[in-house]
């Protein structure tokens, strides 16, 4: 009886924080994870080191209003948001291409507190790259500042915004393309739907012919959530738009609403379909 009793397995009950540290070794065993990661970091810095080299050339005859230097030192944002889109949806459909979301759904039935894991852990791994990656940008960026008469300034309320705002915007906007995976269950309609929004029907609000639908692409989640990094004599780093319909921390706002309504569709789907 005793030796049956101390045969037998130990069964640890399924919590919040094993589900997270199960989806953080699921992704950060991923070899194409890093990979990601190492890309959106470096395009950063690269990005940072070519606009600001370029500034330098003609900074002499420049208006010093558009010497900011936090926009060109996080010129790379746009760059490093399609790395970590494409992350966020491949984290949360790849399981349903390989059929293991069968097993964690069976060890936590419940269904929510998984995509609330996976969700976690993507936001906290784009938000640790914007930081890791927006620091790289201002290192290498530093000595080419002086030349281009600009520099980073994190005592003036625009330039700690604009820096600062990197990591959450990042953070931001892989919650929203992870929303987006969640509720299709494809990497490619998920990356494709993404990206699709942001590189191709956002950009077309601003040729169309009504001003009134002009203004309605402020709303769209990037548009708005770019205006946390944007200069308002320079426009945005990630769209090019100089629209100020919306402060930079209610434009914030609009792309984690989108981000909220992204991931609540995908736990309405995930509590109603079969798998």
């Amino acid at each position: 009886m005793t030796a049956t009793a101390l045969a037998r397995p130990r069964v640890h009950p399924v919590t919040f924080a094993r589900l997270v540290r199960s989806e953080h070794l699921k992704l950060r065993t991923l070899r194409s994870t890093w990979w990601a990661l190492a890309l959106a970091v470096a395009v950063l810095p690269l990005m940072a080191v070519m606009r600001t080299t370029s500034v330098a050339t003609i900074a002499d005859e420049a208006d010093p209003a558009y010497l900011v230097g936090p926009v060109y030192v996080t010129s790379g944002v746009m760059l490093a948001q399609l790395v970590l889109c494409g992350l966020a949806v491949v984290a949360v459909t790849a399981e349903y291409r390989t059929g293991q979301v069968r097993s964690t759904l069976t060890a936590a039935p419940t269904r929510l507190p998984v995509l609330g894991a996976q969700l976690l852990v993507v936001v906290v791994t784009a938000l640790v790259t914007g930081v890791v990656g927006v620091l790289a940008a201002w290192a290498a960026a530093a000595p080419l500042l002086g030349e281009a008469r600009m520099g980073v300034d994190l005592t003036q309320p625009e330039h700690l915004r604009i820096m600062a705002g990197v990591p959450l915007y990042l953070a931001a906007v892989a919650a929203f393309a992870y929303g987006v995976g969640a509720a299709l269950r494809s990497s490619a309609a998920g990356i494709a739907s993404v990206l699709g929004l942001v590189f191709v029907v956002e950009p077309a609000f601003a040729y169309l012919p009504s001003e009134a639908l002009q203004r309605l692409g402020a709303y769209l989640p990037t548009a708005a959530g770019s205006r946390l990094l944007t200069s308002d004599v320079l426009g945005s780093v990630v769209s090019g738009s100089r629209d100020t319909t919306l402060g930079p921390w209610a434009g914030y706002g609009v792309l984690l609403a989108w981000a909220a309504l992204a991931v609540g569709v995908a736990a309405v789907l995930l509590r109603r379909r079969d798998v």
